[in-house]
Formats: C-alpha cells, sequence, structure tokens
C-alpha cells in the first residue's frame, strides 16, 4: 500500500468516526431542543407555482391524490434507495392536481411530521430535507391553504426547526449541487416566512457557493455541462422569487446568471446537441428552453470558447473539441478523460461522438466510461490520459494534470480549424500528442493529423486512435482496408487511413442515462517511433 492510499484511509477513518459522533449529537434532546428554539411566524408568501417548473419535468397528465396509497405511504418497508429519496422530497407533489382534496394532501403531510418530528438520518439527509421543503412551500395552495389552525403550527414549527438544522449542517456538505439545493430552501422559506436572516444567511452563503466553484468565465470547475444547467436552474429561481416579491437582486446572482447563460447558448441553444463530454448524457432541453422564455430570459454568446471546449457550427455542422486540463481534484468526481476527443455532427445528427457517462458513480462502468478508451483521442498500450484516485469517499478524482500547448482556432466561411497538443505521456513515454482538425464545410470533409511529437526518455509503445460511432450507425469495411463507410439516418460517409491499420471493434455506448448499448467504433492503430510520425485521417460525404 503506498503512502497516499494510506492517508487516505485515515483521513476516511476519522471522517467516518466525526459523521457516527455527529449522528449520535443530532439524536439527543439537547439538539432537538437547540433546533426547536422558534419564532412564531406564519406563512405569509404563496409561491406562484410556475416558478418552478424549471425544476420538474412536464407532464400533461396530472394525478389526484385518491390514486395514491394514502392511508399506507408511510409504512413501506422494502424500497430501494432512489425511491426512498423521492417518496421523503416530496417532489412527487409536482405531480399532483391542483384540483385534488387539499385535507388529503395535508393529511399525508400531517402523518409524515407526527412520524419525524425529531431528527432521523436518512431522511434528514441535507438534499432531502432541502428538496422537501422547496415542495412543501412552493405547493402550498395544496399543503398550506385552508388548514386547520392545529396543522398550521406543526407545519411552521417543522418548517423551520428543519431550517435549523439545515443552516447547522450545509456547510459540511461534499456536494456543490445539495448546497445549492438547501441555499434555495433557505431563501424561500426566508421570503415566505418574512424572516430575514434566513434570507441573509442565504445570500451570503450563495455568494460563497458562486466565488469558489465557478472558474473565471464562470463556468463550473468541474467542466461538467450537466451542472451548469443545474446552477443555470436554481439561480434563476431564487431570482425570479426574489423579482416576485420585489426584494433587491444581489448583483452577482445577475452575473452569475448571465455568464452561465451564454455558456448554456453555446453548447445547447445553438445547436440543441447534447455534446458527450465530462458527465453529460443525451439529455434535452426544450423544456428549459420553453421556462426561459417565458420568464423573459435571453442568452447570446459572442465565444466559441469557453471552460476548455471549443465549438464551431453553422446551419448544417457542428465540430467540439475538449481542448482543456482536468479539474482541480476537489471537482473531478465526473470528469472523463478525453483531451483532444471530438464529436462532429450533419443536420443535428453524430457522426463521430464519445461513449458517454454512466452515472453510477460506484460501478465499475463508471470507470470505463471515464477512461480515455471511451473517448475520440489518441491512447497509448491502453493506458488513460488522466489518471484516477479513490478519494476519502471512495469516489474516483483526478490525480494527475497535465499542460495543453499549440492551441489555434480558426473559424472562416470556407475552412474551420483546431489545433492542440497535451503533455500527459510525456513523463511515462517522452512524447507530446498533437492534433489538428481542418473542417471544409462546402465539400463537408473533415481531416484529421494526430502528431507524435518526440521529447526526452521516448519509449516505444503501441497506440489506439477511437472515433466512436452511435448505436445506430451501420459501418462497412472496403476491401482494400484503407475505407470504412458509415451509415446514419440516411446521411453516408466515407473515413479514409492510407498508412495505419484500419479496423472496426464493437465497443460501449453509454449516451443514455445509465444504460449501456453496444455500438461500432473504428480503430486506427500502430506502434510509436522514435523520429516521430503524423497519423492523416479523413472524413468525408459521400
Amino acid at each position: 500500500m503506498d503512502l497516499k492510499n494510506s492517508f487516505s484511509l485515515i483521513k476516511k477513518f476519522k471522517q467516518d468516526i466525526s459523521l457516527e459522533i455527529r449522528k449520535f449529537y443530532f439524536g439527543t434532546s439537547f439538539y432537538n431542543k437547540r433546533i426547536s428554539k422558534i419564532e412564531k411566524k406564519k406563512l405569509v408568501y404563496f409561491p406562484n407555482s410556475s416558478i418552478f417548473d424549471c425544476l420538474v419535468k412536464y407532464t400533461k397528465q396530472k394525478k389526484n391524490i385518491n390514486e395514491f396509497f394514502v392511508s399506507s405511504m408511510w409504512d413501506v418497508k422494502k424500497i430501494n434507495h432512489n425511491s426512498f429519496k423521492k417518496l421523503h422530497n416530496f417532489f412527487w407533489l409536482y405531480s399532483i392536481d391542483l384540483k385534488s382534496a387539499k385535507n388529503i394532501t395535508q393529511s399525508i403531510i400531517e402523518n409524515w411530521i407526527d412520524k419525524n418530528m425529531m431528527y432521523s438520518n436518512h431522511i434528514w439527509e441535507i438534499d432531502i430535507l432541502s428538496k422537501r421543503i422547496i415542495s412543501w412551500i412552493s405547493n402550498s395552495r395544496l399543503t398550506y391553504e385552508d388548514a386547520s389552525d392545529e396543522y398550521k403550527k406543526k407545519f411552521n414549527f417543522l418548517i423551520s426547526k428543519q431550517v435549523n438544522h439545515l443552516i447547522n449542517e450545509i456547510n459540511r456538505s461534499t456536494s456543490v449541487n445539495n448546497k445549492i439545493i438547501g441555499c434555495t430552501a433557505i431563501i424561500l422559506t426566508g421570503i415566505s416566512y418574512k424572516e430575514n436572516r434566513y434570507i441573509e444567511y442565504g445570500i451570503r452563503f450563495l455568494k460563497n457557493i458562486i466565488s469558489g466553484t465557478l472558474d473565471k468565465e464562470s463556468f463550473p470547475k468541474s467542466r461538467n455541462f450537466r451542472q451548469l444547467v443545474f446552477y443555470l436552474k436554481y439561480l434563476i429561481l431564487i431570482r425570479e422569487l426574489f423579482k416576485e416579491v420585489y426584494y433587491e437582486i444581489p448583483v452577482y446572482l445577475d452575473e452569475a446568471i448571465f455568464y452561465l447563460g451564454q455558456s448554456y447558448n453555446l453548447f445547447w441553444q445553438t445547436t440543441k446537441i447534447p455534446y458527450l463530454f465530462n458527465g453529460n448524457n443525451e439529455n434535452d432541453y426544450f423544456e428549459f428552453d420553453n421556462y426561459l422564455n417565458s420568464h423573459g430570459y435571453k442568452f447570446k454568446s459572442s465565444n466559441n470558447e469557453i471552460a476548455g471546449y471549443v465549438l464551431l457550427n453553422n446551419k448544417k455542422n457542428s465540430l467540439i473539441v475538449d481542448i482543456g486540463k482536468p479539474p482541480e481534484k476537489n471537482f473531478s468526481s465526473s470528469y472523463q478523460s478525453g483531451v483532444l476527443s471530438f464529436e462532429f455532427s450533419y443536420l443535428n445528427k453524430k457522426i463521430i461522438c464519445n461513449s458517454g457517462y454512466f452515472q453510477k458513480k460506484k460501478h465499475q462502468l463508471n470507470t470505463v466510461s471515464r477512461s480515455s478508451v471511451a473517448h475520440s483521442t489518441l491512447i497509448l498500450d491502453d493506458t488513460s490520459i488522466s489518471k484516477f484516485r479513490d478519494d476519502s469517499f471512495g469516489l474516483k478524482t483526478v490525480e494527475n494534470s497535465f499542460k495543453i500547448s499549440d492551441k489555434k482556432i480558426i473559424k472562416e466561411k470556407h475552412r474551420w480549424f483546431i489545433n492542440a497538443s497535451h503533455d500527459a505521456y510525456s513523463k511515462n513515454y517522452g512524447l507530446v500528442h498533437n492534433r489538428s482538425l481542418e473542417f471544409f464545410p462546402e465539400k463537408f470533409s473533415l481531416k484529421g493529423k494526430d502528431k507524435i511529437i518526440i521529447k526526452k526518455n521516448f519509449k516505444s509503445s503501441h497506440f489506439e486512435i477511437r472515433f466512436h460511432l452511435l448505436p445506430e450507425a451501420k459501418v462497412t469495411k472496403t476491401i482494400d482496408g484503407k475505407t470504412v463507410l458509415i451509415e446514419i439516418e440516411n446521411s453516408g460517409w466515407r473515413f479514409l487511413c492510407n498508412d495505419y491499420d484500419l479496423d472496426i471493434e464493437t465497443g460501449l455506448y453509454f449516451g443514455k442515462k445509465n444504460i449501456y448499448i453496444e455500438n461500432q467504433n473504428i480503430l486506427i492503430s500502430g506502434i510509436t517511433q522514435s523520429n516521430g510520425q503524423v497519423i492523416s485521417w479523413e472524413l468525408l460525404k459521400i
């Protein structure tokens, strides 16, 4: 066992002990009294439910509360963790028809309150608790309106009690997303109960989150596009709450939304294509676009490079390349080792792509999806460009970084050009990988050059360059072995490589959330030479 692993185990042991002590403390009568010191305030603000539409998927048919197993909801014993979270965070309230009987909804909540008035480890987890507060208050026309005084007293008391616990614990959370959800719950409670100390605390804490987790371009330091959308949804929600009650909107909040919106516009609104880099899946954001339009948000980006990604596009084609360094260790739990990988699309259909991300972080397929082999880039000796190590929470984070150099980006009407190099393999193999991509829009021709540049202490190795394809793509290798024909949605393409071995292999595609599908990949392979080499290839529309 190496020294880093020893330190990691010791750190985890200390964290586990500290966590168990805190759990014990939370269950004591002393702590219960502490978070039960509450000013008796009533719910005075009933938020417009449309503000929260960005958090939930639209369902055409709402359910009547009578369709639920009302009498036995809280007696369920055998239930998986995800279902448990969904049950106790009450987000299912958003699927209830507002014409449902309020007394039944309130009876369900009252039964829950009677069973869970005291702290309980799993039910009072930060994300579950925060979403529960948001759901109870945002659905107040069902959960609170026309209720008895006794019920309202219980409801108000437990809202404040949960927020007091949340304020005690939110800073200890290791999840940025949970902190943002928690901030939203605290601010919403402060607005709804006219409790200024909650509002002021939430505003301060949110400012710290934004300054600590967004980079200089106001993109999440994780380089994760899904997290960017998450930020944007919750920050806009908070802004809309302030706007509805005429509360002064903090300048930092407007600035963060402005820059996050620019990135959202570049990577989604300009192409409507979900790019598979660093934790992203085949998500579509059409509903969120409708939400933005209905609330008057319009974003426009004048850049083609943000957060280490370059995106060039026109009406028919798009080309995106990862030319960024890995995130800092603390923000790398969803990072995928795909530097210099690219995705190329025609008429919003990907011709070349990456494999996608398997979200279950402790599953072996998560590790596979994060490796360089799952990306359309060059690798040596079947090794990943970035190395990962388990942190004290059992999550794989980036262990090494590298330099990006020789960056050049050109977009002209008749020619696009992207060039960059990385030195991640220089220490172990004594070489640098340079990739240049040149696209000619009028000819629908994408030409690539992968250069192996020799440095000190060169070590010969086996190289592989993969070009991943969507599962529905049909591929055929020609008899001469120099060309692969690709057919996808009535579009035909020819992939050529004259000087190196060209083959087709079966791979796995993780683009759809938490499932995998077999796909086909184009593979160029060979041996690195001490005098360096250039691997040239071309993708051409037939």
